[in-house]
Order: C-alpha cells, then structure tokens, then sequence
C-alpha cells in the first residue's frame, strides 16, 4: 500500500536535494565574495575547465572569461607538477600590477578562481580560500558537479 508512493517519493527527493544542495554551494560562494575584503570577482571552475558557480560580482561574460583563465593556470600548474614532481595544485597565485589572481583546490576536481584588489591582504584571502574550501568542498560530489553545471548554464 505504501511502497509505490515511497519509491517515487525518494526517487523525486535526490533531485530536489541536488538543487538543494547547489544553491548553498552558489550561497557560499557568493557570501565568500561579498564578505571577503578585496575580492573583485570570484568563480567555482569544473576540472573540465566548465563554469559550475559564480558570484555575483560581476557579468556572466567576465565570469565566463575567468573561467577559462582558471583552467589554463590550473591546466599550467598540472604540467609543473607532472614535471617536477610538486604533487597537487593547493594554490596558485599570479600578482599583476593592478591586483591578484588565485587559484585553489576545492575537492572533486574543482578549483576556486579570485580576483583581487591591489590593496587586498593576500594572507587574509589565502585564509578565507581555504575556509571556503573546507566547507563547500567538503559536500562536492560528482553527482554535485553536474548539477552545478546544470544550474550555471541555465544561468547564462
């Protein structure tokens, strides 16, 4: 009598909690971005080189740009690593004359992409990169980055 209704019913439940679950990512990210004294932009980039969450800093194209940035320094420290034997990529940090670029590992293959400020404190940014890796990555999961994937391209 009940089973039907609950093998439907947990079936609808994992998309909904896939949803759930990658608009706290997105939430994160955001709050990460906004909260972050001299962050500028800041975007989730698949290993894929695919964009999976952006804040809301900027326009979608910027974020589109930066995503392909992020994965040609990821693509670039992978080829370092892979020569010299320097193991996973933890972080990369690019300083221009008008402000920084990192990039960090979050888990599942994702990194994070910030853009920085002159000004910004970089120990400060270093700091709340791995807090937000700590608690978004923690919860990334393949199946998370296909719907983040989803939800980002639904986006643009």
């Amino acid at each position: 009598m009940n089973t039907p209704t609950d093998n439907s019913g947990s079936t609808a439940d994992e998309p909904t909690d896939l949803r759930a679950a990658a608009a706290d990512f997105t939430w994160l990210l955001d709050r990460f971005a906004t909260q972050t004294a001299g962050v500028v932009d800041a975007i989730a980039v698949s290993s894929d080189g695919l964009l999976i969450a952006v804040s809301q800093l900027r326009e979608q194209a910027d974020s589109e740009r930066l995503a392909a940035i992020v994965s040609g320094v990821t693509s670039l420290a992978a080829g370092a690593s892979g020569n010299y034997g320097l193991g996973s990529l933890n972080k990369v940090i690019i300083d221009l004359e008008g402000g920084h670029v990192l990039v960090s590992s979050i888990g599942c293959g994702a990194v994070l992409g910030v853009v920085t400020s002159k000004e910004a404190k970089l120990g400060n940014i270093a700091y709340e990169m791995t807090l937000f890796a700590n608690r978004a990555g923690a919860a990334l999961t393949p199946q998370l980055v296909l719907e983040l994937k989803k939800s980002a391209g639904a986006t643009g």
